[in-house]
């Protein structure tokens, strides 16, 4: 039976995304938007109609009763990725956009759509941190977050524990994402495309949870849709982690040109991100390689085991890397991001 989906983060990246895929499977798409509803905009004709904008912001739960009347399912994905400076200030923004939002979310989930058979809430592998020492976490896997990021996910997901009692809840927790409209991970293509590959410690080594969009998305789906997910917790990855060698022999293939790996010594990774970011901030930047992102590099796991959602709700990520880096980058060719 189609659902009415109210969906947070609709303009961005995995959001449009989502957005469009649950209209493609015939739900009606309730998307929060603010001034710039950005990549919603791409959806196509027939997608489109069934995607209803709808104004509000989670700091006002009161905004939402309007968008939340009738839904029967919530997928939230809208949070804060990076927020410049340290300290506090950086603290409260991301407490403020990745914690509090979401509680108030939920409050008013409870307040206009208590009926709901399901809210899908997006957390991160960047809530493992160091986790427990393993290279490849699963859900078992203790959250010992090393970014400020992390950390305010894993606050995130402590916060739901009085709602998983009262309402129908998942928890997704995405790894690195790549795929058509991703801003980030495209400084490393575009690097790739003037023949540079720098990669940190083993090349070779198989550290990395690289999953494309069309794959999370389809996770999402089923996380939406699967009784037995209400109350759990998914890593939706890939089948196995990739190497950077890996990621790099792909990139080159679909560049069609030599790629020259440039190894990071593991203590000057912190350093180059402390030095990328301050050059960022004399441009009115903040880059996507900072400090933060760069302690995660060094010393956060960033690679999961998705078997659990393959064996509970179906999860079978279908898009291989070849497949996808050259699907990407053609993507980002056509639209002149690179």
């Amino acid at each position: 039976m189609p659902d009415t989906i109210f969906l947070t983060g609709a303009s961005g990246f995995i959001g449009s995304h989502l957005a469009e895929r649950f209209a493609a499977d015939g739900h009606r798409v309730r998307a929060l938007v603010r001034a710039d509803a950005r990549h919603l905009d791409r959806a196509p004709a027939h997608l489109a109609a069934r995607i209803e904008r709808v104004t509000g912001d989670l700091a006002r739960p009161g905004s939402l009763a309007a968008a939340l009347d009738g839904a029967t399912a919530v997928v939230h994905v809208a949070g804060l990725t990076r927020a410049p400076g340290a300290g506090p200030a950086a603290d409260a923004a991301f407490d403020a956009a990745n914690v509090t939002a979401t509680t108030r979310l939920l409050d008013a989930v409870l307040d206009h759509a208590p009926g709901v058979r399901r809210v899908v809430v997006t957390s991160s592998l960047a809530a493992v941190g160091r986790g427990d020492g393993s290279r490849v976490a699963d859900e078992s896997t203790p959250l010992a977050p090393i970014s400020r990021y992390g950390a305010s996910k894993a606050r995130m997901e402590a916060t739901l524990a009085p709602y998983h009692a009262r309402l129908p809840l998942t928890v997704v927790r995405p790894p690195a994402v790549y795929g058509p409209r991703e801003a980030d991970i495209l400084t490393f293509f575009r690097a790739a495309a003037r023949g540079l590959c720098p990669v940190v410690g083993d090349a070779s080594e198989p550290v990395l949870t690289l999953v494309h969009v069309d794959d999370l998305v389809d996770g999402y789906a089923r996380a939406l849709a699967h009784p037995a997910a209400a109350g759990q917790t998914y890593f939706l990855g890939t089948a196995a982690p990739v190497s950077w060698a890996e990621v790099r022999d792909a990139t080159a293939a679909a560049l069609g040109r030599r790629i020259v790996t440039i190894p990071i010594p593991r203590a000057l990774v912190v350093p180059i991100g402390t030095a990328v970011e301050a050059l960022g901030r004399l441009a009115g930047q903040y880059p996507p390689l900072n400090r933060e992102k760069a302690l995660e590099l060094r010393d956060a796991v960033i690679a999961c085991d998705s078997s659990k959602a393959t064996r509970e709700i179906g999860y079978a990520p279908r898009v291989g890397l070849g497949e996808g880096i050259a699907a990407t980058i053609a993507w980002y060719r056509r639209e002149g991001w690179m």
